[in-house]
C-alpha cells in the first residue's frame, strides 16, 4: 500500500490561516495531549475542536493516535518544512525556528484573548 500523498501548500496554509488552529499548534509544542484537553481552553464544542484536529491532520501538521480510549495529538513540525521551503524561495526568510515560531503562536493567541 502506497503512503499517502504529501499535504499541498494550499492545505497547509489553509490550516495555519484560523486563529484556533494556531492556538492548537502552540499547545501542542509542549507535549503530545488529549483531544479532551485540547479541547479544554476553548469556548467551542468538542465538536468544532474535533473538525479543527481533522483539517490539522489532513494538512499533515499534527498526527491522532488512540491510547485505549483517549485519542492523542502530537505535533508534527516536520510538516512545516515544505511552507518554509517555499517562503525561503523568496529569500526574505530566515529558516523557520520553531522557538520563534512558538513566540509567535503565544502572541497571535494572547492577541486574540483580548480582542
Amino acid at each position: 500500500m502506497a503512503p499517502p500523498p504529501a499535504p499541498s501548500l494550499d492545505t497547509i496554509f489553509a490550516a495555519l490561516a484560523d486563529p484556533t488552529r494556531r492556538a492548537i499548534l502552540t499547545m501542542l509544542l509542549e507535549d503530545d495531549m488529549a483531544v479532551t484537553d485540547v479541547a479544554q481552553p476553548f469556548q467551542q464544542s468538542l465538536a468544532a475542536i474535533s473538525k479543527h484536529l481533522q483539517t490539522l491532520a489532513e494538512a499533515g501538521l499534527i498526527s491522532r493516535e488512540k491510547r485505549g480510549r483517549v485519542i492523542w495529538c502530537k505535533l508534527e513540525p516536520d510538516a512545516m518544512r515544505a511552507a518554509t521551503v517555499w517562503m525561503q524561495g523568496f529569500g526574505q526568510f530566515e529558516p523557520l525556528d520553531l522557538d520563534a515560531f512558538e513566540r509567535f503562536l503565544e502572541s497571535e493567541l494572547s492577541e486574540g484573548s483580548e480582542g
